[in-house]
């Protein structure tokens, strides 16, 4: 890449946003689930739109969308963070949004960009600013 572009830190700094956008998100939902539904709410909701296990998966997904977005705010296992949470909007999209049409709030406007800006962070990393980003630099200053 060339230094001297005033474009030069683009891909090492251009999926921040996106990253600590989606990963806000994610803590957020998380937080809806676990401090204001409930996981019991969670659980029923989950049971109302087909998802087997219902309690499990709740548990489950509460602590992945808490978990996998601050990992993600963090950039900190970056793209298995938004492999997992890429599956969770998969299945969000085909349980529950999908018979809702395109539009939000009913439809699956809103899980469709998720799951494109994950897939983004999966394939690219984190970019700047992220502990993974950190964490590589020192194994290549330690010759690793």
């Amino acid at each position: 890449m060339n230094r001297s572009s005033p474009f030069a830190l683009v891909p090492d700094w251009g999926v921040v946003p996106l990253r600590l956008g989606a990963g806000i998100v994610f803590v957020m939902h998380g937080y809806q689930k676990l401090v204001i539904f409930g996981i019991d709410g969670t659980t029923n909701f989950m049971a109302g739109v087909g998802i087997p296990a219902p309690q499990v998966a709740a548990v489950l997904v509460t602590a992945l969308e808490l978990l996998g977005g601050l990992a993600l705010i963090v950039g900190l296992f970056t793209k298995w963070s938004a492999l997992l949470l890429a599956g969770d909007m998969t299945v969000a999209v085909l349980a529950v949004k999908l018979k809702g049409g395109f539009f939000a709030p009913q439809g699956a406007e809103f899980e469709l960009t998720l799951l494109a800006a994950l897939l983004t962070l999966a394939a690219t990393g984190p970019g700047g600013f992220s502990l993974d980003a950190a964490r590589a630099a020192k194994l290549r200053s330690a010759g690793v």
